[in-house]
């Protein structure tokens, strides 16, 4: 087993590179990267923002709907292999094997062998994700982006404002919901599946994010194809881990930090969003996004008096360019808009008339543990299958989540509560996340994941540096070849980059790949991007690297030998590496 000094290490640089794996392994690390953005100042000057501007009044979905168009319109959603590189299996299986077991890690992640949502797997996920053209060993180095990093894609080529992957958006949403909307940290929890992560806000009957857009319990069922891409992930996958202000329960740990009480709030909250009484209107839904179905009904429509006919999946068809539904009240306005050469004087034999349906609905209520009670109607009407249909109808009104039992779990503490508040300014937030360092376990780990060195040990930040910047060392190789010229012009490039951070402060890093994907920078940023490529570029080279300053510059040495000297408005101060 590896030491706690060194477990804890791996623990601490992980919450500076934040990748999809570290986080499942350590799932503590959500968490914290959600309280890096809550004292990020990029956040706090949201609120200032006009778009915001009387921001109070109303209730709070629209409010929430407001948050959700300023996020769509400022981030956009990025796998992008290329921004952080790639990895290996065999790698990552080498370095958390002490933590976790290559079968237990096939049974939760899909790079490793997990095919919990067959629709990626029915595609290829491989294909999906653009790993086909690397050999089957090869998996992306997906990183979680701080608010910073997310806020900073703008400044690459192609893309014209900030970006994140899901996890990412997760966190931005957590503390965009605290910060600029004052919910509280109990209502937020943040989940993470094999293949996405969404929040559950516990407010009105229920809020899902989701990437960029949020999901209410309405549009959770409202039978569109942009809900069934939401819906697609609890449908289909295990929950792996559930984080909240009190702690985390984690699928493979045996113990659980998270407050058991607030974890019923979660499951029963969740389990309510995720259920929906059988209405007509919830029915019609249903049928929208089952087309093998429709060929199974028609809807009656009364025109000058005589009853007439339309098969269900021509009356789907004129509802595309339409704002009126053929399966709710609009039915009549939508229907008046078709000519009458469309429908037919009476049903075809082998289909149900849908308003007979919606009538028998309307009669007898019938509770989804009831379902069987339609039987006798769908019986001898039709050709639809009353198994199939049941079944399926059932599926779409109730998902059962597939949770940590926690039953199965050992509660243990998170340590001393985080007492944060959304009437508490930043300044405040920051004190108190402080003071809980060793006493919280969210709370030293959010200070690597915000890059502060004057909270944070440097040692983590550049263990992280130099052993998983792979996109600057790959494409530095690609263009400067490791000879004394090519290492003169990589120098003179990292030179000209923008002089300017994307972390505020003095005493908060940016990572090499962040840097070098970014073209901007400290002076200390640039000198240990410096150094991450001369590592890899000139292994051999003897001595260690140090960064020094005097005045307004740094400089960086190897062995003695003068590397390269850098304008530097940071101020912190690294061993030698």
């Amino acid at each position: 087993m590896q030491t706690t000094q060194h477990s804890e290490l791996e623990k601490c640089s992980s919450a500076v590179t934040l990748s999809d794996m570290e986080m499942f392994i350590f799932p503590d690390l959500m968490y914290a990267l959600m309280l890096a953005n809550i004292m990020s100042p990029i956040l706090w000057r949201w609120r200032e923002d006009p778009w915001f501007r009387d921001f109070t009044k109303g209730g709070i979905v629209p409010r929430v709907n407001r948050l959700k168009q300023y996020i769509m319109d400022h981030y956009a959603f990025n796998l992008d292999l290329s921004t952080w590189g790639l990895t290996t299996r065999e790698r990552e299986i080498n370095r958390f094997r002490d933590f976790i077991s290559p079968e237990e890690l096939a049974q939760s992640n899909a790079l490793f062998g997990y095919e919990g949502d067959k629709y990626y797997f029915d595609i290829d996920i491989r294909r999906h994700f653009g790993l086909d053209k690397y050999t089957d060993e090869t998996i992306p180095y997906w990183k979680t982006e701080t608010v910073e990093a997310m806020t900073a894609f703008s400044l690459r080529e192609g893309y014209s404002t900030g970006a994140g992957e899901c996890v990412s958006l997760a966190a931005l949403y957590g503390a965009a919901l605290f910060i600029v909307l004052g919910v509280p940290l109990s209502k937020i929890f943040l989940m993470a599946t094999p293949l996405h992560s969404q929040n559950l806000i516990d407010i009105s009957t229920g809020i899902l994010t989701n990437n960029r857009r949020i999901v209410t319990k309405n549009m959770w069922f409202n039978g569109t194809a942009l809900s069934a891409q939401a819906r697609r992930a609890l449908e289909h996958e295990r929950v792996t881990l559930v984080a909240h202000e009190t702690g985390v329960i984690h699928i493979l740990d045996p113990e659980a930090t998270i407050d058991p009480a607030a974890y019923e709030r979660f499951s029963t909250v969740l389990r309510s969003f995720l259920t929906a009484e059988l209405t007509p209107e919830i029915l019609g839904n249903f049928l929208r996004q089952a087309p093998e179905i429709h060929r199974h009904f028609a809807i009656r429509h009364t025109i000058g008096g005589t009853p007439r006919y339309i098969d269900l999946e021509k009356a789907f068809t004129y509802e595309h360019d339409s704002p009126f539904k053929a399966t709710d009240v609009t039915r009549e306005k939508l229907f008046a808009g078709i000519e009458q050469s469309e429908f037919y004087p009476v049903p075809c034999d082998c289909r149900i008339v849908l308003n007979d349906l919606e009538d028998f609905l309307r009669t007898r209520r019938t509770p989804l543990d009831r379902l069987a009670d339609l039987r006798p109607f769908l019986e001898g009407r039709g050709s639809v299958c009353p198994d199939e249909f049941l079944s399926k109808l059932e599926a779409f009104c109730r998902i059962h989540p597939r949770i940590p039992d926690a039953a199965a779990k050992r509660f243990v503490s998170n340590g001393e509560p985080l007492n944060i508040t959304p009437d508490m300014t930043r300044e405040q937030i920051i004190a108190r996340i402080d003071a809980l360092r060793g006493r919280n376990r969210y709370c030293t780990y959010a200070f690597h994941a915000f890059r502060d060195l004057s909270r944070a040990e440097p040692e983590p930040f550049l263990h992280a540096a130099l052993e998983r910047s792979p996109v600057s060392i790959t494409e530095a190789a690609a263009r400067f070849p490791a000879t004394p010229e090519g290492d003169a012009a990589l120098i003179q490039e990292v030179t000209g980059f923008r002089p300017d951070s994307i972390y505020e402060g003095e005493t908060r890093l940016a990572q090499p790949d962040e840097v070098w994907n970014f073209r901007s920078g400290d002076g200390i940023e640039r000198l240990i991007l410096l150094a991450n490529l001369f590592c890899a570029r000139h292994p051999e080279a003897p001595g260690p690297f140090r960064i020094t300053q005097r005045g307004e510059t740094a400089t960086l040495t190897r062995g003695g030998q003068t590397l390269a000297t850098l304008p530097a408005a940071k101020r912190v101060s690294l061993p030698a590496f």
